[in-house]
């Protein structure tokens, strides 16, 4: 949508909107006159609240959305302002290695904290409401504990949570900050084995990574950041767009790789993956890359067609190196709730996943998710997201995560 259609030049004086026939399912279909007159009515309500400033639009749990970067989307003539970051064209993406370590540490935990805002509100809100009527006692307890299910941490973390609260408090007055610190510091306990870093190990080169996830995860970005990472540590990266059910995660990875500096092996659309990843393995030993990141296309856990596919997948690369992937990542969107736990236990039976990583943590107030799979499958959490840019992606740790997702100020 972002380049200018081609459009004869009488219409184009005429300031005429272009409506190209839409081809789904081996249908030709032409749109709407309405939907055009309806986005033309949505832009003119729109176009002052979109206009650099937060809290004019609201999102669907009536969150205010900030607008720090207003763009123009074309189409024909110059319609739509538009919020125009993403994970490879915003314009505050850091790739910079000068910042000092504390200055970064400091400015990942701000982020932290305000992706994490919706679900430590959600929280924090309901136990000041909850607490602040009466003293503790077991009505109270149960429901903080019916809370926290809500919140999806499961029904075993929250009765563990709420029993920690309750214990030897019973009939007394209890702060929500007091609250906040026992539910921070029993989180913290729950996450600690599962806060492992990723560890590349150089023996194996190319160290194979394999991503997967189901659609609209964001493993393509995901992958992206992680090159992104890896580069700026010294290592050579190498991508294989194995997604080769979309022309654009395809094209999506070679941005990637330009901005990188990390060669793409990509085939057409529709090619067979399994050879394509066969290929992209031989290509990485005889250059003797240090990462080689493999996309592969999204897949319902539940579909056991394509589930197969990406076992094939696995057995190709073992031709090759008995030992590869060396590490099967799965990226899960947190706003999915509880149908991670069942994305989880598939890929685990179908790729043998060891490691994981939640991204869109800032898209949902039920972040107590990753704190189920944690007690559930005990898999190491490597790395969270939240947000689009290059730099909201970052190894995960327990005490912060803790801390910000039960609201507790640093």
């Amino acid at each position: 949508m972002s380049k200018r259609l081609a459009m004869a030049p009488e219409h184009e004086a005429s300031g005429g909107v272009l409506v190209e026939t839409v081809r789904q399912g081996g249908r030709a279909r032409q749109a709407e006159p309405e939907d055009i007159e309806i986005v033309l009515k949505t832009h003119a309500a729109l176009r002052s609240a979109m206009h650099r400033k937060a809290g004019g639009l609201v999102d669907d749990q009536h969150q205010a959305v900030p607008v720090k970067h207003a763009g123009q989307h074309v189409v024909g003539v110059k319609l739509f302002n538009w919020h125009g970051e993403t994970g490879i064209t915003a314009a505050d993406m850091n790739d910079s290695t000068t910042q000092t370590s504390g200055d970064s540490r400091q400015s990942w935990w701000r982020r932290l904290r305000g992706g994490l805002s919706r679900t430590s509100s959600a929280i924090t809100a309901a136990i000041t409401d909850l607490i602040s009527k009466r003293k503790l006692d077991a009505g109270v307890v149960e429901e903080l504990e019916e809370l926290l299910i809500r919140a999806d941490f499961g029904v075993d973390v929250a009765g563990r949570i709420a029993g920690a609260v309750g214990e030897g408090r019973y009939d007394k007055i209890i702060s929500s900050e007091e609250v906040k610190a026992i539910l921070a510091a029993e989180i913290e306990k729950i996450l600690v084995p599962a806060a492992r870093p990723l560890v590349i190990d150089g023996a194996s080169r190319p160290f194979v990574i394999l991503v997967a996830g189901v659609n609209g995860s964001g493993k393509t970005t995901t992958i992206g950041k992680l090159a992104s990472r890896f580069s700026r540590e010294g290592r050579q990266v190498m991508l294989a767009a194995g997604d080769t059910f979309r022309a654009a995660a395809i094209e999506q990875l070679k941005i990637w790789g330009e901005r990188t500096g990390s060669p793409v092996i990509a085939g057409a659309q529709g090619a067979d993956a399994a050879g394509l990843v066969f290929r992209a393995l031989e290509a990485a030993r005889a250059q003797a890359i240090d990462v080689l990141i493999v996309d592969t296309a999204g897949r319902l856990q539940t579909k056991a067609g394509l589930m197969g596919e990406l076992q094939k997948i696995v057995r190709v690369m073992k031709k090759l190196d008995p030992a590869a992937p060396h590490a099967v990542l799965l990226v899960l969107d947190a706003t999915v709730g509880q149908n991670a736990l069942s994305q989880v236990r598939e890929f685990l039976k179908v790729a043998g996943v060891t490691g994981l990583v939640m991204t869109k943590l800032d898209g949902t107030a039920r972040g107590g998710i990753l704190v189920a799979i944690a007690t559930e499958y005990r898999l190491p959490v490597h790395f969270i997201g939240i947000g689009e840019g290059v730099d909201d992606l970052a190894p995960f740790g327990a005490r912060e995560f803790a801390q910000a997702l039960a609201g507790i100020e640093r």
